[in-house]
């Protein structure tokens, strides 16, 4: 992504939301996972812009650049600001989202189905982990000292990459150490917390049925997230029905571990949706 690039501020209710948009064509709308920057789509923007489409990348609320100010967190936190965007840039969009911004950008697709025309999911959570009450609890706990300082930047950005089983970016270190250092900034650890001990993805699960919006999901084979990646992936095929693509020797985030299969795949996606004349009126805007 181009380090020219200006960052603009969508005013919200409890802060601001920065984002970046490059090119001109139909619009589609990315944000990261949980504890991501949006420099993650950094190899999936300009294929994309090359293409012929209009690009907005987000950072979620409390992380990157946006404001530290939000009390509210979570998919349909998330949700809503996506779809405050696609409305200031002019949609409808594709929306693009890694990790709990899938789930976000799901609960767009069920909430306002005139604003999204496409879903393109990586590395998705749609549906909360099963596990026991008293495994959450413990895991409700280990956020709180894990993400606690002086040692939560440190900490996140070792787990981070714990998360980035397999392939690696050529500007994987990089990355990590923006997020380190991004996590380091006032308020900016606090509001993870916040979002990792408030976060569920119960909302969206229970909207599932109401997604009519064309989708594709790419799941990394080695996603440590997941016990069954391909099982998850098929549930996620079933439920929406999705395109999927199970990436080999990827975990967490396809998106810069296998830009070379996530990028082609997605603009056959998009190509598919801006050629066919049901594609929720899926046009070009600004």
């Amino acid at each position: 992504m181009s380090t020219h690039q200006t960052v603009e501020f969508l005013p919200r209710p409890e802060g601001r939301i920065a984002y970046t948009v490059t090119g001109t064509g139909p619009l589609v709308v990315t944000v990261p996972g949980m504890g991501d920057l949006r420099s993650t789509y950094r190899d999936l923007v300009p294929p994309l812009v090359a293409a012929g489409y209009r690009v907005a990348v987000t950072d979620l609320r409390g992380h990157g650049d946006s404001d530290t100010t939000f009390r509210t967190h979570g998919d349909v936190a998330t949700g809503q600001d996506l779809l405050a965007l696609v409305e200031h840039l002019g949609g409808p969009a594709v929306l693009v989202g890694n990790s709990m911004g899938a789930g976000a950008a799901t609960w767009a697709a069920a909430e306002r189905p005139d604003a999204v025309a496409g879903l393109v999911l990586l590395g998705p959570f749609l549906r909360d982990p099963a596990v026991s009450a008293a495994r959450a609890r413990a895991n409700r706990w280990l956020y709180r000292v894990a993400l606690a300082r002086p040692w939560g930047a440190a900490a996140w950005a070792g787990f981070y990459s714990s998360l980035t089983k397999g392939r690696k970016a050529p500007w994987h270190a990089e990355h990590v150490a923006a997020l380190r250092a991004s996590m380091r900034e006032p308020g900016r650890l606090r509001s993870f917390r916040d979002l990792a001990l408030a976060l569920t993805h119960s909302p969206v699960e229970a909207r599932l049925r109401e997604v009519g919006a064309p989708a594709i999901a790419f799941m990394g084979s080695l996603d440590p997230d997941f016990s069954d990646q391909a099982a998850e992936l098929a549930w996620i095929q079933e439920s929406i029905g999705a395109q999927g693509h199970l990436v080999p020797d990827v975990g967490h985030y396809p998106q810069h571990q296998s830009p070379d299969v996530v990028a082609p795949a997605t603009l056959a996606f998009l190509d598919g949706l801006r050629s066919s004349a049901g594609a929720h009126g899926w046009a070009a805007r600004g």
